[in-house]
This record gives structure tokens, C-alpha cells and sequence, in this order.
């Protein structure tokens, strides 16, 4: 009659619930620290596209401090951006990483690189 009963039962055990549960949650907190870098590179990627539209390196760099004044960019600023032009066209790129502690010695490095096109 036992051999019946086992057989039925579906699901998942304890310890396979604890250790799913334990990764759902790491990869949770890991999200909640990458999510931001995110959201403030495209904040960057739109304010490298309004910055090229000046006419002099410095025109360029500061237009983007003032969007990045606006957005609350941290990681970058006016003086970083490497502004070049292709044909009559402005082209501003930028390259940055961020570092997020993870635990102990382990760190998650970001590395963005973008340019207006």
C-alpha cells in the first residue's frame, strides 16, 4: 500500500524549494543594483543625442551637462565625451563602466560605450 501512495505524490521537496527560493533572491538584488545603471545610460544615450547638436566642442559638452543636470547623471559628465565629426555631422561617443559590490571580493563591473548617431 506504501508503494502506491509514493508513487502519486508530485511536487518539490524542501530543500529544492530553499534553493530556488535562494537564487529568485540573489538574482533579485543583483537586478535591483543593475536596473539604475541602465536607466541612467539611456538617460546618457538621450542626452549625448541632444548634445550633438552644437557646433563647437565646448558647445557640445556643455549642452550634455546641462541634460545630465536634468536626468541626475553621475557616471559621466561634458568633460568625458569624445566628440568627433563624420562628414558635417557631430558625432559624440562615451565609454564608462560602473561597479557594483556584490558580497566579500566579488564585484559585477558594467562596462557602457554608446555614440549618437
Amino acid at each position: 500500500m506504501r508503494t502506491q501512495l509514493k508513487s502519486g505524490q508530485r511536487g518539490i521537496s524542501f530543500l529544492g524549494l530553499l534553493f530556488v527560493g535562494g537564487i529568485l533572491a540573489v538574482t533579485g538584488v543583483v537586478a535591483a543594483q543593475v536596473i539604475p545603471t541602465l536607466i541612467e545610460y539611456q538617460a546618457i544615450t538621450k542626452a549625448t543625442k541632444k548634445a550633438r547638436d552644437g557646433n563647437s566642442v565646448a558647445e557640445v559638452r556643455a549642452l550634455f551637462d546641462k541634460a545630465a543636470q536634468i536626468d541626475d547623471i553621475k557616471s559621466i559628465s561634458g568633460k568625458d565625451l569624445e566628440v568627433t565629426k563624420e562628414g558635417d555631422k557631430v558625432v559624440v561617443s562615451f565609454a564608462y563602466q560602473r561597479e557594483i559590490h556584490l558580497a566579500g571580493p566579488a564585484w559585477l563591473t558594467l562596462k557602457y560605450v554608446g555614440r549618437s548617431k
